[in-house]
């Protein structure tokens, strides 16, 4: 049994990822409006994804390298390659990054980007659906109740945000194949480090598995890939691209360390608040805040935090008070 302390601190840190991610949200979309990416009609969201990992996978060797010396990479690769539990978090991998994030990428350019977080809130509720089939876990009313509120306020964030009149049905495709990633990556990640894999080597795993499968399958299937890409590591954009990486890295250190203490389901729960911080930070970047962004905001931070109360706690007290 926990203490109180421990559970509030689990919870913090999980919500920390989603702030995190948040702010590498709008860096990225700060970055895809500078020179050569804003040249990269379609393309350059993918080649920013793939930087991106590539970026957060060296810095995740040097700093796991100078810590452990050689031993880190023998026991990262025996972990890969021997542990059925690395094997695991290695097939998340290809689930969250190249099927994932490619489908997001490639349904914002479809669809919008107000459609697409329509759809793509809903990848939590699919991680609780395959969560309860493979772990037999059913959620408590405070996860159920919190997962509603927070997908529900994502998707009315979307619908506030779209504005393109015209949409390519393949998009919506796109849209669940994306569900279908993220969800599935929790759930097969939380399934392998269940037994004597750190979250910390998961993430290794993770990042190096998607960035060499955006290396030898999409990136080369994008017309010129490697020469779009080697414009980009050669501009100024290059420096902010990786500072990126480092929060969108802290990012998924707590997200993945969230899979691993709380559970697939909480961890997503908390991780989807992303979407009301990136509300928040967009405002040092000039974007405009609206009562009904804040709303929506508000709705998703706290069905995030009611997501990961697995003891009740919040729904425990409002009921004290009431009575």
């Amino acid at each position: 049994m926990i203490s109180r302390k421990q559970y509030l601190e689990q919870r913090l840190g999980g919500l920390t990822g989603g702030i995190l991610w948040g702010l590498d949200t709008v860096l990225i979309g700060f970055i895809l409006l500078q020179s050569p990416l804003k040249g990269f009609t379609g393309t350059a969201p993918l080649l920013a994804t793939f930087l991106h990992d590539t970026f957060s996978a060296l810095v995740l060797l040097l700093i796991g390298a100078k810590q452990a010396g050689q031993s880190y990479l023998k026991s990262l690769w025996n972990s890969l390659v021997h542990q059925s539990s690395g094997r695991w978090v290695a097939f998340a991998a290809i689930f969250g990054g190249p099927i994932g994030m490619t489908s997001y990428t490639l349904s914002i350019h479809f669809i919008g980007p107000g459609y697409t977080a329509i759809i793509s809130a809903m990848y939590p509720a699919f991680g609780a659906l395959l969560n309860f089939i493979i772990f037999r876990q059913r959620p408590t009313f405070s996860t159920i109740l919190g997962l509603t509120l927070a997908i529900s306020g994502t998707m009315l964030a979307g619908i506030s945000a779209s504005t393109q009149s015209s949409v390519n049905p393949i998009g919506f495709l796109f849209a669940a194949m994306c569900v279908i990633g993220w969800g599935s990556e929790s759930v097969i990640s939380a399934y392998g480090m269940k037994n004597d894999l750190s979250s910390d080597t998961a993430l290794q795993i993770r990042q190096l598995i998607s960035a060499v499968v955006f290396a030898i399958i999409i990136v080369p299937l994008i017309p010129s890939g490697f020469s779009m890409t080697f414009s980009i590591l050669t501009a100024p954009v290059c420096f902010i691209l990786f500072l990126t990486a480092l929060a969108g890295t802290l990012s998924y250190r707590f997200y993945y360390r969230s899979i691993n203490t709380l559970g697939a389901v909480e961890a997503m729960g908390l991780n989807i608040s992303y979407s009301a911080w990136a509300i928040f930070i967009g405002l040092f970047f000039g974007n405009a805040l609206s009562f009904t962004a804040l709303l929506f905001a508000f709705i998703i931070i706290a069905g995030s935090v009611l997501t990961a109360d697995s003891q009740q706690l919040i729904l425990k007290k409002i009921i004290h008070l009431r009575s």
